[in-house]
């Protein structure tokens, strides 16, 4: 266990490391808390141009975090997502969003927001069962 009250972090090499003083994830209260993560490729640190491309690669950087602790996407019950472009790329991103969740779908918050150098953040948390 690191840090007080039960919280561990949850690290993996299949998501991009933290770019400052944060974790990939926490597990606190039988919950699993992920980062934000963005588009980067864990092993080449490369971006994707579009946002069909860089929604894939934010999910399979969360599902990596989530694997970590043997979970899946079907623990996932509450989704943040930002996109720089809201109203230009809400559907494009929600079409990949459908790949990688099925019913019954997370609670999700979807906002615009302003990025840095990237068109999606995402951050779920996750039951952890036991």
């Amino acid at each position: 266990m690191s840090g007080g009250h039960g919280k561990q972090a949850v690290r993996t090499g299949d998501a991009p490391s933290p770019a400052g003083a944060y974790s990939q994830g926490v597990v606190a209260a039988g919950l699993l808390f992920t980062a934000g993560f963005g588009p980067q490729d864990p092993v080449t640190g490369a971006v994707p141009e579009t946002v069909e491309e860089q929604t894939a690669q934010v999910l399979r950087n969360v599902r990596a975090v989530l694997a970590a602790r043997g979970l899946t996407t079907a623990d996932v019950v509450k989704v943040t997502a930002h996109l720089q472009h809201l109203r230009r790329d809400f559907a494009a991103y929600d079409a990949v969003y459908r790949e990688f969740f099925t019913a019954p779908y997370p609670v999700r918050t979807t906002v615009g927001s302003d990025l840095m150098d990237i068109l999606v953040e995402i951050d779920v948390v996750a039951v952890v069962p036991g």
